[in-house]
């Protein structure tokens, strides 16, 4: 089975699109922020792996490695080395671009803000 290509950036807009496009399978939402911030916020359904966890905790991610991989933080810098290193271990991934914040001022206001 081929993979389709990823862009190394997705935007919230284009996120939102995808998770509700019935056609298309959901990618799996990968949160690499701190503990203090999953506790805050999250999106539904999200594993949460923090960036500094992410090296040893990898293998966790080994059943999901033939889906598409959306990798989110706070403002989307975190998320470009998660994204980065799991695609140099052969997961298909990208990086939400502004990350949570960007989420909570584009899709879904209740989200809380920090």
């Amino acid at each position: 089975m081929r993979l389709m290509s990823l862009p190394r950036e997705l935007g919230v807009l284009e996120l939102r699109a995808w998770l509700t496009d019935e056609a298309r399978a959901p990618p799996v939402l990968l949160d690499v922020r701190n503990h203090d911030e999953w506790a805050w916020a999250r999106l539904a359904g999200a594993t949460f792996i923090p960036l500094g966890e992410l090296e040893e905790r990898h293998d966790e991610l080994l059943a999901l490695k033939t889906r598409p991989i959306v990798v989110y933080c706070h403002h989307g810098v975190r998320s470009l080395y998660g994204a980065e290193f799991l695609a140099q271990l052969g997961y298909q991934t990208t990086s939400l671009r502004g990350g949570l914040d960007a989420w909570s001022l584009h899709v879904d206001p209740t989200l809380p803000r920090y």
